[in-house]
């Protein structure tokens, strides 16, 4: 007897780019970038990869678009009637949230520094700093730091979250276990680690991470 194959619809629609580059962004939250390939992609979206070719050219653009809608709907560059420190704070909090929730965003803007959506989010925290009085040969320097900082503790937070689900362990137990850890050590040798390893189990990523902040904003006011 012969053995019938189910056949797959194809899309009989055009597909947008919008589209696209949704299905994509749902790819890279599953499987991150290596999950991301144009066979995968057109099998999505019910269509042939040479569908996609009309409208991204390569796995980095379409990585780079990705990362660049996800941006755009979650982070507000604009200033409204705020002060710096306010804006500051709103823009890195959402670059924040954003990698939380995509973990893959982060690697994507360090390395798409030339596309305009980080340039957008350069020039709006450059602008914070002219505005808080940083001098003008220390601006450059500024606004690294606070980039460095926000990609830095935003992507190294999602990657300790992806981390724990990868092992199948929550963060309270992965927490849990890195402060039993540090209690078990040698008072005399790691007496600051056991200070702080009750912290441990229930510190707030998310609030250490807009305190950070605020100590590096201080330091900015104080250049001026």
């Amino acid at each position: 007897m012969t053995e019938f194959q189910p056949i797959r619809r194809r899309r009989s629609a055009s597909l947008s780019r919008e589209q696209i580059v949704d299905a994509a962004i749902s790819l890279l939250d599953s499987g991150g970038e290596i999950g991301l390939t144009f066979r995968t992609l057109a099998e999505r979206l019910a269509t042939g990869p040479g569908a996609l070719y009309g409208h991204i050219a390569n796995k980095r653009d379409l990585i780079v678009a990705a990362c660049n809608a996800i941006i755009s709907r979650k982070v507000n560059v604009e200033a409204h009637h705020a002060t710096p420190q306010e804006t500051v704070r709103a823009v890195a909090l959402a670059l924040y949230d954003a990698m939380d929730a995509h973990p893959w965003v982060g690697s994507a803007l360090r390395w798409s520094a030339g596309e305009l959506t980080m340039v957008r989010i350069l020039e709006c925290l450059g602008q914070q700093i002219v505005a808080l009085g940083v001098p003008e040969q220390a601006r450059w320097v500024a606004v690294s730091s606070l980039l460095n900082y926000i990609l830095g503790v935003g992507g190294q937070n999602a990657g300790n979250a992806q981390a724990a689900q990868a092992h199948c362990v929550s963060r309270a137990a992965l927490l849990g276990s890195v402060a039993t850890t540090w209690l078990q050590l040698d008072p005399q040798a790691y007496p600051f680690t056991r200070s702080v390893a009750t912290q441990m189990r229930v510190h707030d990523d998310r609030a250490d991470f807009l305190v950070g902040l605020d100590f590096i904003l201080v330091g900015m006011m104080r250049m001026g």
